[in-house]
């Protein structure tokens, strides 16, 4: 029987703004000083969710939670998410319809702290499939790992110093050595 994925949220943001974006002209990168960042095209809610292996940046109304676009993310960094050069609360997403078309458009945010978490929720998800892949790599080939072996050797004897007990009265502490005494024991 085959394994159902399930869709995970990573992360939930009340308030991004999207905005048409200019081609890239260079290959410096995106500039958001470029947009008109006091004019954006909409207005709404960010959520990131994970179904396997890929999360997706769904951009939905605030009220009705009507899905507005949706960019897949396979990678990060890569081309589906890219920041711009010049501001930490912007983004150029990739965003797909269902057809197949693609188109870029920039992403901000109101707050740096939101940006923030935006990234570090796509890099703890693509660090646990990073882990995922090792995990199943490693129950793949069990018997690739250093083996450790703590067992004796033919020959080998191990010396443990035991603790004993002395007298509890203070004045037979002088028929112990160093107020302690101490046997050697040798296990074979």
């Amino acid at each position: 029987m085959e394994e159902a994925e399930y869709e995970s949220v990573l992360c939930v943001k009340p308030e991004v703004h999207v905005y048409r974006i200019p081609p890239r002209a260079t290959n410096r990168g995106y500039r958001a000083a470029e947009w008109q960042l006091d004019q954006p095209s909409w207005s709404g809610r960010l959520r990131i969710t994970a179904k396997g292996q890929v999360a997706y940046i769904k951009l939905e109304d605030r009220t009705s939670g009507e899905l507005f676009a949706q960019a897949p993310v396979d990678q990060f960094p890569g081309t589906a998410v890219e920041s711009v050069t010049d501001s930490s609360r912007y983004f150029v997403i990739r965003i797909e319809d269902g057809n197949g078309r693609r188109a870029f458009i920039g992403l901000g945010f109101g707050d740096r702290g939101d940006a923030f978490d935006f990234n570090v929720a796509l890099q703890d998800h693509f660090k646990w499939v990073k882990q995922q892949c090792e995990f199943a790599k490693q129950a793949q080939n069990p018997d690739q790992g250093p083996k450790l072996d703590l067992g004796l050797k033919e020959g080998q004897t191990i010396k443990l110093n035991i603790a004993r007990k002395c007298r509890s009265n203070p004045v037979d502490w002088l028929g112990c050595e160093s107020f302690s005494c101490w046997e050697e024991t040798n296990l074979y």
